[in-house]
């Protein structure tokens, strides 16, 4: 019998090793439109592999090492990544609270803290999966007009490449309407993500060799600009690893939930992390300071590689988005949708046509109005990601082991939660501050 099955600690009841039962049990008062307690950790473990070695990786090297430089970047990556992949680890062992199972994040924390910190958490959760939504829609519409670039020497405006990936996205929420359908997919999500991958690192490796003029020095007017760019690149290096939703991931997984959960997290810090930091370590390596924020516009050449590199990533956004915005999907369905009938009922599926159009419509009008990619990534990684990831997984521990845990431990946690706090802040004040700035040089519907 599984160790972890059986340990209870202060309120905290890990996962119990009984068969899962509906009606009875931590899962007696579970009610969603999607599956629940159904999905093996490798399916999720590949998910997390794919998604996030999504197109957002094409502007990692630009986002989170030009701020930095080599010193400070390589140490920030892995920092981050280390304290990161403990962060979701810690969050993943209070799957299971006072005998009962927490599939959205928002119910745990009002289960623990009140209802006040239930719609804090909701709105950070939201606005977190809004603006990702609003990131992948941005660089699906860059990747589709660099291929028109590829045949035109005036393509069309990007708000029309933006439109039709946001065409491409509803059509996929309506075809796959949950995570745990998503497994036929994930199969090609691998193969497309390894292969534009691969692709993408023989042409920057390419360039990189016959690059000689290239220069790694940090850009900005003056240090206090640098520090601000510096805290942006910290939050892009968070987006880069943090999804904010594991709990919501983690309700997919079958029993034992919170050891599968684990083993997914190390296929995605190991196997996923392996691919998504390569590429953004080659990518500055290659073209130094000089990176562009989308890494295809600095190719220079064969047109091949330009297009396949574009199409694939472009596709495979179209698979790898869905788990982004999947929890909103789910709030929706399960308020909105007859849960005594099949999610491919006629009625169910006029309300999914209905809840699928509201969705990306929405985030496509912003989108095309506001296409600013990099500060997309940089807000959603400060005042969202961040305490999503960090603060509250300590405030939980605290909250349920408080009682039975060492004082260091207590210390440990309440550092973090200050920390992370006073990062949120200042990381956000750089988002803003860029988000001013490209405000003051775009119009509304600019064609970057």
């Amino acid at each position: 019998m599984d160790k972890e099955d059986n340990i209870t600690g202060g309120s905290l009841q890990v996962e119990p090793a009984s068969p899962q039962n509906r009606g009875a049990g931590p899962e007696k008062d579970l009610e969603s439109a999607h599956t629940i307690g159904h999905d093996s950790f490798g399916q999720l473990g590949l998910l997390l592999i794919t998604s996030f070695n999504c197109g957002y990786i094409l502007s990692f090297s630009n986002l989170m090492l030009v701020p930095l430089g080599w010193i400070w970047g390589v140490i920030s990556l892995i920092l981050v990544g280390v304290i990161t992949f403990y962060a979701n680890w810690l969050l993943s062992e209070f799957h299971f609270v006072d005998g009962k199972r927490f599939i959205r994040y928002r119910d745990l924390m009002g289960h623990l803290f009140g209802r006040k910190m239930y719609y804090v958490t909701w709105v950070l959760q939201f606005s977190l999966l809004i603006l990702g939504n609003m990131g992948f829609l941005l660089l699906g519409g860059k990747a589709l007009k660099e291929i028109d670039s590829q045949f035109s020497d005036s393509p069309l405006r990007l708000q029309y490449f933006v439109v039709l990936t946001g065409v491409s996205y509803f059509v996929f929420a309506l075809l796959v309407p949950t995570l745990s359908s998503m497994r036929r997919w994930l199969g090609i999500s691998m193969v497309l993500t390894f292969t534009y991958i691969t692709i993408l690192l023989v042409v920057v490796f390419r360039d990189g060799r016959s690059n000689k003029d290239r220069n790694y020095d940090i850009i900005g007017s003056n240090n206090f600009s640098k520090v601000m760019n510096g805290f942006g690149a910290i939050s892009a290096i968070i987006v880069c690893n943090s999804s904010g939703i594991l709990p919501e991931l983690q309700s997919t997984l079958r029993k034992p939930a919170i050891a599968n959960m684990k083993k997914a997290l190390y296929l995605q810090f190991s196997v996923g992390l392996f691919f998504y930091y390569g590429v953004s370590i080659v990518g500055y390596w290659a073209y130094g300071s000089a990176v562009s924020a989308y890494l295809p516009e600095e190719f220079s050449g064969p047109k091949w590689a330009s297009i396949m590199i574009n199409a694939i990533s472009f596709v495979q956004s179209i698979i790898s988005q869905h788990m982004f915005i999947a929890p909103i999907h789910e709030t929706l369905d399960t308020k909105f949708l007859k849960l005594d009938k099949s999610i491919h009922s006629r009625e169910n599926v006029k309300n999914l046509l209905l809840l699928r159009a509201t969705v990306f419509t929405g985030n496509t009008l912003v989108t095309a109005a506001f296409p600013f990619m990099g500060d997309f990534v940089n807000l959603l990684g400060s005042f969202t990601l961040i305490p999503l990831t960090f603060v509250f997984p300590s405030m939980i521990y605290i909250k349920v082991k408080g009682k039975s845990t060492r004082l260091e431990k207590k210390v440990w946690h309440g550092g973090i939660i200050v920390l992370f706090s006073l990062l949120t802040i200042a990381t956000t004040i750089s988002a803003i501050r860029s988000i001013v700035r490209n405000v003051r040089q775009y119009n509304l519907f600019a064609d970057t």
